[in-house]
């Protein structure tokens, strides 16, 4: 009885806010502190190996234990707790399907040769008048069709650096900025990408649904790059040639390169815009690309195993490796099925439980309250994601805790404002996925700079899209631009 007199539950929405009289505001945010606490010294002492490979999804545990503690103290049973982790994991089943069928995507349309087909393809259209925009287009292409900003740098990215800065003189942080430009685009945009995944489930809206509401600010600030882009490549001079026929013979004699291979991702487009539910419409892409597999790539098949059809669950499950000639395209061509989404996965699963934990305990709700006092208009609530995603970015040095932290701490605020989720799911996105890579010691910045041979500092600038993305979605929420409501409510 006493747990009930303290603690009351109402429904916004269909969703169940849960306040606690006895919390105050510094006891919901220890552990948050301790949380943030762990995270730093794990990135600047332990360089993110504290705790093995899965040390961010043991921090959030273990900020989900200190919740409950914090809950305890606060007379909060058990099976209260336990009772909104289960709810809360219940409500991320469909994106975690979706991201095994993600996995099994890429592994599919590897074997199948679509992925090889778009490399292909998009090489091609290079050009030393038109080289910076067609890295950004080709770097977006690349992306989209992989979901990785990650690979697309490291192959296309190393061979478009190389080809520009080496054959056409131009500054290697120009043509990063462009590579780096489109590949977080694709990556932001593509269906494959975890990210693009993550933001939505954190948020409380579905794929594609985030996708096509994520078009409204994303496009029109990628044009923007890709006119800059355009503009300096006319007033810049190079020298030279772009020869990128080492790379498309490679890819030849490797795979049956064939136009009929993008019939595949364009079944995919087509049941995204007929509003097709996410898991039908990817898993069409995995059958569909496993026939392709069988009727193109016979021969890429029999290398990889015993038998062709053993290969093409392999490439579902599990990793798959193909070897070319060019070490630059062997990571390209490379995929770990639905194994390789592991990682994201259980990430999700322990924000889960730390949310549901804090959930629980009142302490989101507490913060809620807090923050909304602050946050009293519709701007104020946007400018606080933006800025808790660009700090988490910075303190936390990692992409997806950016997304996954202000998305469960933000949710109700949205949702209190009556504000529609792919809102949030947009913010995070523009906010948290995009700018991880402007910051020298998070995990995307240090990675791009490795990988491209050129520093945060140099690429900063020419990161167009990159660093005015949360100026693109804040201009929005000013202007009251395709904000979507679930409801009228005073701001």
């Amino acid at each position: 009885m006493q747990e009930e007199n303290n603690i009351s539950e109402f429904e916004l929405d269909g969703q169940k806010i849960i306040e606690n009289i006895e919390l105050n505001i510094w006891e919901a945010l220890i552990p948050v502190l301790i949380l943030m606490g762990l995270l730093a010294y794990n990135i600047f002492y332990a360089d993110g190996e504290m705790m093995g490979e899965y040390s961010n999804q043991f921090i959030l545990l273990i900020g989900g234990g200190v919740a409950a503690i914090v809950g305890f103290f606060n007379k909060v049973g058990i099976k209260r707790m336990l009772t909104e982790i289960w709810e809360n994991l219940r409500s991320v089943f469909i994106p975690v399907m979706i991201l095994f069928l993600v996995g099994a995507l890429a592994g599919t349309w590897l074997v199948s040769g679509v992925i090889p087909a778009m490399v292909y393809y998009g090489l091609q259209v290079l050009s030393p008048n038109i080289f910076l925009p067609a890295c950004l287009i080709i770097a977006a292409l690349i992306s989209i069709a992989t979901g990785s900003s990650w690979t697309t740098s490291a192959t296309v990215g190393i061979a478009l650096i190389g080809i520009g800065t080496d054959a056409l003189g131009i500054s290697g942080g120009i043509v990063a900025g462009a590579i780096i430009s489109g590949a977080y685009f694709g990556d932001k945009m593509s269906p494959m990408s975890d990210t693009t995944n993550l933001a939505p489930a954190m948020a409380g809206t579905d794929l594609f649904t985030h996708i096509r509401y994520m078009t409204f600010t994303t496009v029109p600030t990628v044009l923007i790059a890709l006119i800059v882009f355009t503009i300096i490549s006319f007033n810049i001079e190079t020298t030279g040639s772009s020869d990128v026929s080492g790379l498309l013979g490679t890819i030849d004699s490797t795979f049956n390169i064939n136009p009929w291979l993008f019939l595949v991702p364009g079944a995919v487009i087509v049941l995204i815009l007929m509003k097709t539910k996410p898991l039908k419409a990817l898993g069409a892409g995995v059958l569909l690309a496993a026939i392709f597999a069988f009727i193109f790539q016979p021969e890429v098949l029999t290398g990889l195993g015993s038998s062709r059809f053993g290969s093409v669950v392999t490439s579902i499950f599990t990793d798959t490796q193909i070897v070319t000639e060019n070490e630059k395209l062997n990571n390209l061509f490379s995929s770990g099925g639905m194994k390789g989404m592991l990682w994201t996965i259980y990430l999700i699963i322990c924000a889960m439980v730390f949310g549901g934990i804090m959930d629980a305990i009142g302490a989101l709700a507490r913060v809620t309250r807090a923050l909304l006092s602050v946050a009293t208009t519709v701007f104020g609530l946007f400018a606080s994601t933006v800025i808790s995603c660009l700090g988490l970015n910075a303190i936390a040095s990692d992409q997806y805790l950016a997304i996954v932290i202000p998305g469960k701490m933000f949710k109700k605020a949205f949702d209190d404002r009556g504000l529609a989720p792919e809102n949030l799911s947009r913010t995070l996105e523009d906010s948290g996925t995009v700018t991880s890579v402007l910051i020298p010691w998070n995990t995307c910045g240090a990675y791009q700079s490795g990988v491209l041979g050129v520093g945060v500092a140099e690429y900063f600038v020419y990161a167009i899209f990159n660093w005015l993305s949360p100026f693109t979605t804040l201009t929005y929420a000013a202007f009251r631009i395709k904000i979507r409501q679930l409801s009228k409510k005073s701001f």
